[in-house]
């Protein structure tokens, strides 16, 4: 007889999660709702901080604002569905959703490494060249940055989810994540995926190790022009400008860096542990990060400090 030909054009995905440990999904529902409620309202203060006070009116809270909405966009696209996952005992997504979840997330990631590096450029200028900050600088200059960096993502994404999506799936198409992670899904391809493969090392070439580049180049510049100036109070005030930039970049790309590097394991029991280990890592840093931002900026930056203190002020008195 004959062997069948299992291959398909998938309609739903399922989505293994923490299928396996109903206890942990309980925990884990608490927790990551309460890290996307403070996304939610930590980003939030900060686009309208930056929106409602005319001081932060600049290059850098407007880069500020968007990484913010950034942010919130990401986590979205994925969050809820995460959390209805943890409630949901059969827990499957639609070929469409899957594809509309993969293209967001996709998106907002190299969105985000683009602005970081434009936000990178934003401070080198600040510091090194500031008689020039406010030509190089302007807004004829700074909002098609932004605007470039959004629709970088975008084709990327576009280019990358059409790839993935137009395979042909095999078996039960269970993906062994919480979202439709483009790495997982590849894996239930049953076709060659050479053309994914390299597609997806020039976009990380493009979007990773080009930013990675600029921003560590731009920094030596930075760090270089800081040491000479000879005041240590100068020093300090020059630093301060950019060190809660500084922080969010080593943390977004330290963990990325951290998830993918990390050596693995070729025994069965621990590759199955370290399977469960990568998810949890992958989730947390869809969360950890978005969350994080926000409050780097504003305990690390004395203008968000007290815009947002002025307007919580004024909204207080005014009722």
């Amino acid at each position: 007889m004959e062997g069948v030909n299992h291959t398909t054009y998938a309609t739903r995905f399922v989505l293994l999660g923490l299928s396996a440990h109903p206890k942990l999904e309980k925990s884990f529902f608490v927790l990551i709702l309460v890290m996307y409620l403070v996304i939610l309202l930590g980003n939030g203060i900060l686009i309208v901080v930056t929106i409602y006070d005319t001081h932060l009116h600049t290059p850098m809270y407007f880069f500020l604002g968007n990484l913010s909405f950034l942010d919130i966009c990401y986590t979205s696209s994925s969050v809820p569905l995460i959390l209805d996952s943890f409630l949901t005992p059969r827990k499957t997504i639609s070929f469409s959703g899957c594809t509309v979840q993969m293209f967001l997330s996709f998106a907002m990631g190299a969105t985000e490494c683009v602005l970081l590096s434009m936000m990178a450029f934003d401070r080198y200028v600040a510091i090194c060249n500031p008689l020039r900050y406010p030509i190089i600088m302007s807004k004829a200059a700074y909002v098609p940055m932004a605007v470039g960096s959004w629709i970088a993502g975008a084709v990327n994404s576009v280019v990358q989810t059409s790839l993935a999506m137009q395979l042909p799936f095999c078996g039960d198409n269970v993906i062994n994540h919480f979202t439709c992670e483009i790495l997982a899904v590849l894996k239930l391809a049953c076709a060659d995926i050479i053309t994914n493969v390299i597609s997806m090392v020039v976009a990380n070439m493009i979007f990773l190790v080009m930013p990675v580049l600029f921003i560590f180049v731009s920094y030596v510049f930075i760090i270089s022009t800081i040491l000479r100036i000879p005041s240590a109070e100068g020093k300090r005030k020059a630093f301060s400008t950019c060190s809660a930039h500084l922080t969010v970049v080593i943390i977004f790309y330290g963990t990325i860096f951290f998830m993918y590097a990390k050596p693995k394991s070729k025994d069965s029991l621990d590759a199955g542990k370290q399977q469960i280990a990568d998810k949890l890592i992958s989730l947390f840093y869809g969360v950890v990060t978005p969350m994080l931002n926000p409050l780097i900026y504003s305990l690390r930056n004395k203008d968000v400090k007290t815009a947002v203190k002025n307007m919580l002020t004024q909204k207080f008195f005014t009722e």
